[in-house]
């Protein structure tokens, strides 16, 4: 029986010449799908006063953005493998381009929705086109290990760039400014995007998978929206549970589909290997762990200790060097040496740590001594898991399914946010108001009963560090296995152009 086209053994592209500005262009197109899920935040209340929307709607302004990039996911990464990561690339950067300019354009709360979701859709197929781009351009373990460095740092520091850059946009010129940037970012990655990325595509392009397309992306809506919901209304909410629940049924529904279709949306060959598996499932527990960290540290700096949108966003800065120190040092010196295990399962622990010393902070603690130290830690330990994982993730995958596979690392980070948002909503709200009732009306009671509602998230996100680090020792490969993985990989017929 002849071999199928798409997996038919054929020589390994040429090694790109530009292959180190090509990781730039990417860099950047990340940094933007990133920070743009925080830039905003920052940016609300001067959005709200401006076009003059309830409290009870400012929440869509952040999740139209989310719905759409986390259910669509999927599906933008298969975009990229049929018709060509470069193409998907440039058409995704311009969409972008063009729903930022409608969104600091916006009259009115309706449009800036939409501008949102329209955002979002751009960005799904962006972020997995980028990743994608990445793992196809390094194929050398030592040059892709320091390529996972930096697309790590980016990925892992750009919701806190978000935050300073929001702070300083808002502040020094309009809160419209944070969707103006988007265009001046997504233009320097259209320019290098045509000077210096090469197109590849399958040499036989596979058809889309529709059954799979629509039941990955409503389930994925359920997800994010239940997630949602229970942030906004609560986990004992009929539109809470009936959106998880549906949602968790029609991914079971999918996962039945890509078992019997020909040429599924996932195949499921990226997700059966256990260490790839384990992998995914180290992004989403970061991810957890992360914007809990993110919103509520935030909350703590502006509304306890009075810190400007700038200087809170500022206060960020050491976890991002601790950050890019590092995802290089891992990827590059310590990934190769001792192999995922023993990296990742390190990271976790230290940011169970550093969390564990966070979730100590009264209203009195200084910023020196009850918040820099937990934040040095929690960034060595984001870079320690994140572009290690990312890395780990990727290895092995058949150059056909890269993007698909980028997708996945992107879903799971995304569906890893929005579960730690809105589970550490609840955690901070129940302390807070246990410790109202457990003390009398005093002064300062207001912000007492905060701190402790922040405490308690930091300590439910130590709690999530924990777990992962156990599941980490147990379930990550060696350093053999990983070299193994990266060594199956079947290279795909690939027209270059």
């Amino acid at each position: 029986m002849a071999t199928n086209a798409l997996t038919r053994p054929q020589p390994a592209p040429a090694k790109s010449d530009h292959r180190w500005l090509v990781l730039v262009v990417v860099s950047v197109a990340q940094l933007m799908v990133v920070l743009d899920a925080t830039v905003v935040n920052i940016a609300l209340p001067s959005a709200q006063a401006d076009l003059g929307f309830d409290n009870s709607q400012r929440q869509w302004i952040v999740t139209a953005y989310a719905l759409a990039f986390g259910s669509l996911l999927l599906l933008g990464g298969r975009v990229g493998d049929i018709v060509g990561r470069k193409r998907t690339f440039l058409i995704a950067l311009v969409a972008f381009a063009g729903a930022s300019a409608l969104g600091g354009a916006s009259p009115s709360f309706g449009v800036l929705v939409i501008a949102r979701t329209l955002q979002g859709a751009a960005g799904a197929m962006l972020a997995p086109a980028a990743l994608g781009t990445l793992v196809t351009t390094f194929q050398d373990p030592r040059d892709r290990g320091k390529a996972f460095g930096v697309f790590g740092t980016v990925a892992v520091a750009g919701g806190a760039v978000g935050l300073i850059l929001g702070g300083i946009l808002t502040q020094y010129l309009s809160w419209r400014w944070c969707m103006y940037v988007n265009v001046l970012f997504a233009a320097a990655a259209v320019f290098g995007a045509l000077v210096y990325m090469s197109e590849t595509k399958p040499a036989v392009r596979p058809r889309i998978d529709v059954g799979g397309t629509v039941l990955a992306a409503l389930g994925l809506f359920g997800l994010v929206f239940g997630f949602a919901q229970a942030e906004s209304h609560g986990w004992s909410s009929s539109v809470t549970t009936t959106s998880l629940a549906l949602g968790v049924a029609l991914l079971v529904a999918f996962v039945r589909v890509e078992q019997r279709v020909r040429q599924p949306l996932l195949p499921l060959r990226v997700v059966s290997d256990r260490s790839r598996g384990m992998a995914f499932a180290a992004v989403g527990i970061a991810g957890v762990a992360m914007f809990g960290l993110f919103l509520f540290l935030t909350y703590y700096l502006q509304l306890v200790k009075h810190f400007s949108p700038v200087l809170s966003g500022l206060a960020f800065l050491p976890m991002i060097g601790s950050i890019m120190i590092s995802s290089n040092t891992s990827n590059i010196v310590t990934l190769p040496r001792f192999g995922p295990r023993a990296v990742i399962t390190t990271g976790m622990l230290t940011g169970f740590v550093g969390l564990g010393y966070l979730s100590r902070i009264t209203v009195h603690s200084s910023y020196a001594g009850g918040v820099l130290p937990a934040l040095i830690l929690v960034g060595l330990a984001m870079g320690m898991v994140m572009a290690p994982s990312m890395n780990t993730a990727t290895a092995g995958v058949q150059p056909q399914d890269s993007g698909v596979a980028a997708a996945l690392v992107s879903t799971m980070q995304q569906v890893g946010g929005s579960i730690g948002t809105a589970v550490m909503s609840t955690i901070a709200a129940s302390a807070t108001t246990s410790y109202t009732a457990a003390h009398a009306p005093v002064s300062g009671l207001a912000a007492a009963a905060a701190t402790h509602g922040y405490a308690a998230v930091f300590l439910g996100s130590c709690v999530v560090f924990a777990v992962g680090g156990a599941l980490a020792a147990v379930l990550f490969p060696s350093k053999e296995r990983l070299a193994a993985m990266r060594e199956s990989v079947i290279p795909a017929a690939a027209v270059q152009g």
